[in-house]
């Protein structure tokens, strides 16, 4: 197989318009799969760099007119589209097999392999060199290359540079739902997303620990939100919500309660479990209204159909594009609308509750905080306060809830009897440790 795949990246000197036609474009992808597929499995990574390198990047400095370099006489009959798929494909199987073996930091390298001297359009580069180099440029500059990108970054630098780099782990979430991109991207996107939230789950779980404690060195477990003191106190504010009248007893109780209902009957009960313990109702009521309004006019047709559970999901993702970004492009006027009126925890708190009754619209959740952070990622950090805001208490509001991290607010010292009902969050502490699994 390796003699085969290197002839296609030695000097092929024939016609572009005369050979690329005949050639199958379907097999020769399959057969360059698999070739990577083993090298990739046997060889270190610097001899799989260098394939890569030989078969789609070395001769595009030719200077002879009849020279097509190598593999790029199968895509010139107009199959610009077909390089890149075939690009994107080679390069995560190789992404996805280093990330597996630890191998991460030649994921770099790799991505460096298209900032190229050679990719350079030259004067005296024929009219073919100049197409491949050109089909190279627009690669360089797309979104598949840009989401490649992601996979170089080490975790300690995300939070440096633009401040959406902070959020990678859902952007990886969206390249590992979307079902044009190869599977081995989705596989590579969905581990590094876990990973990275994990990271993040365990940081902030220290972080706590640390910070409550006066004799430890609280340097070594920096705050891994960009929040300050503000996130300890309102992990304190979340976690007190327990007992009776917690978010997870409310979500089963509803659960329970809506069994067998219409349509009709559901959205109403729903829209009155996501408001039932919102702060500040007055506040809040005009959006509600319109929230009520728009749900109510959703799916009309099937008002007096049972619910089932498709439907249910379909359901509690549709009220999450209502309150995110309704057509994956542009945010919704609810989410402008509370983002702008620093509403931001009681919009994280009514996402969670969806969450809460329906855990498979999780995926879609996170797909649509990924279409915000890219709508945003065009302004600047100052322009960008509130949606930044929503995003770090989104981050430790859904770590808190994680299936395995439990948190416990423990009463440290007895407070004053005053006419004040105020709570006084620092006679609390926060207590984190992992969850047993009681089922093995």
């Amino acid at each position: 197989m390796t003699a085969n795949r290197l002839s296609i990246s030695q000097e092929n000197p024939h016609c572009a318009t005369s050979n690329s036609s005949q050639i199958d474009v379907q097999t020769t992808q399959e057969e360059v799969y698999s070739f990577f597929v083993e090298i990739v499995n046997k060889l270190p990574p610097e001899d799989v760099l260098r394939e890569f390198k030989s078969l789609f990047i070395d001769g595009l400095d030719s200077e002879y007119s009849d020279y097509i370099p190598g593999i790029y006489s199968v895509f010139l009959d107009e199959h610009e589209q077909e390089l890149y798929n075939t690009l994107k494909r080679c390069c995560y199987i190789i992404v996805n097999n280093w990330k597996s073996n630890r191998k991460d930091k030649y994921i770099q390298d790799l991505v460096n392999l298209f900032v190229n001297e050679k990719l350079k359009i030259k004067d005296n580069n024929p009219p073919v060199v100049k197409t491949c180099k050109i089909w190279l440029e627009n690669f360089s500059k797309s979104k598949d290359y840009k989401d490649l990108k992601l996979f170089a970054t080490k975790y300690e630098e995300s939070s440096k540079g633009h401040w959406a780099n902070r959020y990678t782990s859902y952007l990886l979430i969206d390249q590992s739902v979307n079902n044009k991109n190869p599977k081995e991207q989705q596989e590579a996107a969905r581990r590094l997303s876990k990973q990275i939230k994990d990271k993040f789950k365990f940081e902030l779980a220290m972080y706590i620990a640390r910070s409550q404690s006066a004799v430890s060195n609280t340097t070594r477990y920096k705050n891994p939100s960009i929040l300050g003191d503000q996130a300890l106190r309102l992990i304190k504010a979340i976690v007190l919500k327990r007992g009776v009248f917690s978010h997870d007893n409310i979500a089963h109780i509803f659960i329970k309660q809506t069994e067998n209902q219409t349509l009709k009957e559901f959205k109403i009960n729903l829209e009155k479990y996501l408001f039932i313990s919102v702060e500040n109702q007055k506040s809040v009521e005009t959006w509600r209204q319109q929230f009520a309004h728009s749900l109510s006019l959703w799916k009309t047709d099937y008002n007096q159909e049972i619910v089932t559970k498709e439907f249910f999901l379909r359901t509690c993702n549709r009220v999450i594009d209502y309150f995110t970004i309704e057509n994956a492009k542009e945010p919704s006027e609810l989410f402008i609308l509370l983002i702008n009126q620093g509403h931001a925890l009681t919009l994280v708190i009514i996402l969670l509750k969806i969450i809460l009754i329906c855990r498979n619209s999780r995926r879609h959740l996170e797909t649509r905080i990924a279409h915000l952070i890219r709508f945003y990622e065009n302004y600047s950090e100052e322009e960008c306060k509130g949606i930044i805001n929503f995003i770090e208490i989104f981050n430790i509001t859904f770590a808190i809830y994680a299936e395995n991290v439990e948190y416990n607010l423990i009463k440290m010292e007895e407070e004053e009897q005053s006419s004040n009902q105020q709570l006084n969050l620092d006679s609390y502490r926060v207590f984190s440790q992992m969850k047993v699994d009681r089922q093995k």
